[in-house]
């Protein structure tokens, strides 16, 4: 049990910058819809971060002489990928074994589930 809290631990804080930056650049993405055509289009700041998000490459100069290749990080987000899907079973997994109650986190894992699709349904009515 030990061993799993501080896998999950150390994963968890591993990959929380990643998971942050995809969050916050796929919300950005979200509000605000204007598209590039292509990566060396992207001037600011938060538009190169949107081809990271998009393209898995940080856009630059040298951009059309000698194009980026997205193998290394997209090797990195597969495993963050797995991680972050072990992490949260891992949590979950936890907050039943650490709880005495379990209707709290069974009520948490259906509200979790439920909400979003009640949402989307909502939002697909109008």
């Amino acid at each position: 049990m030990k061993l799993l809290r501080r896998l999950h631990l150390y994963l968890g804080v591993f990959f929380a910058p990643l998971l942050l930056f995809f969050v916050i650049t796929g919300w950005y993405q979200t509000v605000n819809r204007d598209r590039l055509k292509s990566p060396s289009e992207a001037e600011s700041l938060t538009q190169k971060f949107r081809v990271v998000h998009t393209d898995q490459i940080y856009p630059g100069a040298h951009e059309v002489k000698h194009p980026s290749s997205p193998k290394m990080f997209n090797a990195l987000l597969w495993v963050m990928t797995a991680a972050i899907t072990v992490t949260v079973l891992l949590g979950v997994w936890l907050a039943f074994k650490t709880l005495r109650t379990q209707w709290p986190v069974w009520v948490s894992l259906a509200a979790g589930l439920a909400i979003p699709i009640l949402f989307l349904w909502l939002g697909n009515r109008g």
